[in-house]
């Protein structure tokens, strides 16, 4: 069977919700994740919700980098338990992982030098360029006033400065990173870019059910382009 022809599970781990479909369920599970959602959690309600589903492998985009198909270090809004944790034997199925900004980038990507920024709980980002995909970690580097660009454009700073506020940060943050990275375009993404009344410059906006048809084109990508 051709890896295009697979059904494959797809695993959207965000601070707030899991979200899981596969190619023959079109609408999404929701479930409510938070700071007690461990990786043997997540496991056991992913598995009691998509129970009788018939699956062959599973994509999980995960929220914190990723180095070889595996977590590199544990969440900042979930629970622990994630690093070193045997997805594959948990699942009985082969699992690709990735952060999960690179897996929406990968299924919004049109092509050229793309820029993903996922504002969500968290901040997300990746950049691809020419189909080559690279995760980013871009949310906890130093910005302004002792503060990282999560702490402006993730929840914490929505919350802080209100829509008016932030918005304005987005657009300023979108544009010295576009310039920086000699973006093409640069997409946002996740669950409060539909907060944003008017796109800056040079950006589009992303949709968080790309996650999915990111997490199954991961199966169709050589495995160096993952590393």
């Amino acid at each position: 069977m051709k890896p295009e022809q697979k059904n494959i599970l797809v695993i959207d781990v965000g601070g707030t919700h899991v979200k899981v479909r596969d190619r023959e369920h079109k609408e999404p599970i929701k479930i409510v994740s938070g700071p007690k959602m461990t990786a043997k959690k997540m496991v056991k309600l992913v598995r009691e919700a998509t129970s009788g589903w018939k699956y062959s492998c599973v994509s999980i985009g995960y929220p914190a980098p990723v180095v070889h198909g595996h977590p590199l270090c544990e969440p900042h809004n979930l629970g622990g338990g994630w690093v070193g944790f045997n997805f594959h034997k948990a699942f009985g199925h082969p699992v690709k992982i990735i952060n999960d900004a690179a897996m929406q980038a990968l299924g919004i990507y049109r092509g050229g030098r793309m820029l993903f920024l996922g504002l969500g709980t968290g901040l997300g980002s990746a950049l691809i360029v020419d189909g080559v995909l690279e995760p980013m970690e871009i949310a906890h580097l130093p910005y302004k006033k002792g503060r990282t660009f999560e702490d402006y454009l993730g929840v914490r700073g929505l919350k802080r400065l209100g829509k008016k506020k932030w918005r304005k940060q987005v657009a300023e943050v979108a544009e010295q990173l576009r310039a920086a990275m000699e973006a093409d375009d640069v997409v946002l993404g996740g669950g409060n870019a539909k907060l944003l009344k008017t796109l800056p410059p040079g950006c589009r906006l992303g949709d968080n059910s790309t996650a999915f048809t990111g997490g199954f084109r991961l199966w169709q990508l050589p495995a160096k382009k993952l590393e």
